[in-house]
């Protein structure tokens, strides 16, 4: 079962906010807070945002030019996994080449995560499971 299947928005929600919280005061974080934490840290922009109450139930607009920083926190974190289990077969080999020619591993992130996005939105768009095949081709042009 995926991590956050059955979860609704704001469940999710709360699980940044608290691995957050608990990063920033010092506590012991379990893996996957420990993981969120990171992600978040990367994103200073995003901060004031996540320790605010309203973070639970405010809406983005992709048609008024708004994107979701949740959404694009979970693609980092799915990046992630999807390198450290080289699911789809290659990906590994793809980002590290990335990182390594970018000279910086976040920007690298920010190129596949592009990918995955498109790559989710247009199953969804078309309602069917994602094309790893055409997803991977995308990351090799990168």
């Amino acid at each position: 079962m995926p991590l956050f299947a059955g979860q609704s928005r704001e469940q999710l929600r709360q699980k940044f906010r608290e691995a957050w919280r608990k990063f920033t005061a010092a506590q012991t974080l379990e893996p996957l807070e420990a993981q969120i934490a990171a992600v978040v840290a990367e994103h200073p922009e995003y901060q004031t945002l996540i320790e605010s109450p309203e973070a639970l139930t405010v809406e983005f607009s992709p048609e008024a030019g708004q994107h979701n920083p949740f959404l694009h926190m979970s693609l980092h974190l799915a990046i992630r996994e999807q390198v450290a289990t080289d699911r789809p077969p290659g990906i590994a080999r793809i980002y590290r080449d990335l990182a390594a020619r970018m000279d910086d591993a976040h920007a690298a992130e920010h190129a596949l995560l592009e990918r995955l996005a498109e790559t989710l939105w247009a199953a969804q768009r078309a309602g069917r499971m994602p094309d790893e095949q055409h997803y991977l081709e995308r990351l090799r042009t990168l």
